[in-house]
């Protein structure tokens, strides 16, 4: 039996990204549920979310072909041909794609108002003293709010990967695991090389250094009482 060609769609950062997110956000929302000395964890799972995102944000213009936004960011036009059943091609689909935008930017946008929310208790985000209590108060509310946001289209977008395995007969999960897709061998990605993955790198660790409260000043020392006699 000769077997189907492949191409090479996924590049190894891409698939790391994406399984290493989905652990991330599903241990973000354990913690958030947890409460209590479970937030510490829950801040910090935050940074190394924020860490990811600015990763696959920088790696969408310097990654591999199928990771770039340039090749799977359509507009109306490849929508309504993928619609229509006419749209053919390798990566994510028109539709896909807006998925796949959706998240990243509800993601974004949770990790961003964590760094300034707080818990009412014990824990503050790490940008919180740039803000102050009443707005981190107000923050912490739409925090909150997307968390329902994003749950939902976490439900889509599971909802969208067990359709196309059971009605499309499309495996979607396992190229995203071995990199391989049917396809032409000669459509295979290509670029996303070490340099590229380095600057992405260090651009997304220097994300993380700021997001952490580097750069604030640090606290007054705490007031001594001094013992009267």
């Amino acid at each position: 039996m000769t077997r189907a060609p492949l191409s090479y769609v996924w590049d190894l950062p891409t698939r790391l990204f994406h399984w290493s997110l989905l652990a991330l956000v599903a241990a973000a929302f354990v913690t958030a549920k947890i409460g209590g000395g479970a937030m510490v964890w829950h801040g910090r799972l935050g940074l190394a979310i924020l860490g990811l995102l600015v990763f696959r944000i920088v790696w969408g213009f310097v990654g591999s072909t199928y990771a770039r936004f340039a090749q799977f960011v359509h507009g109306p036009g490849a929508i309504r041909a993928y619609l229509a059943g006419s749209w053919q091609g390798l990566g994510h689909n028109p539709l896909g794609a807006l998925s796949v935008l959706a998240l990243l930017g509800i993601l974004a946008l949770q990790a961003g108002t964590g760094l300034f929310a707080n818990d009412d208790i014990a824990f503050e985000g790490y940008l919180v003293p740039l803000v102050g209590s009443d707005l981190s108060g107000r923050i912490t509310g739409i925090h909150h709010l997307l968390e329902k946001v994003l749950m939902l289209l976490v439900a889509l977008h599971v909802g969208s990967i067990l359709f196309y395995a059971h009605i499309k007969k499309h495996n979607l999960l396992k190229p995203m695991i071995t990199g391989w897709a049917d396809g032409k061998p000669e459509d295979s990605a290509k670029g996303g090389g070490a340099i590229a993955f380095f600057v992405a790198m260090v651009i997304a660790g220097a994300a993380v250094w700021v997001a952490s409260g580097a750069l604030l000043p640090p606290p007054p020392p705490s007031a001594t009482t001094t013992p009267s006699f």
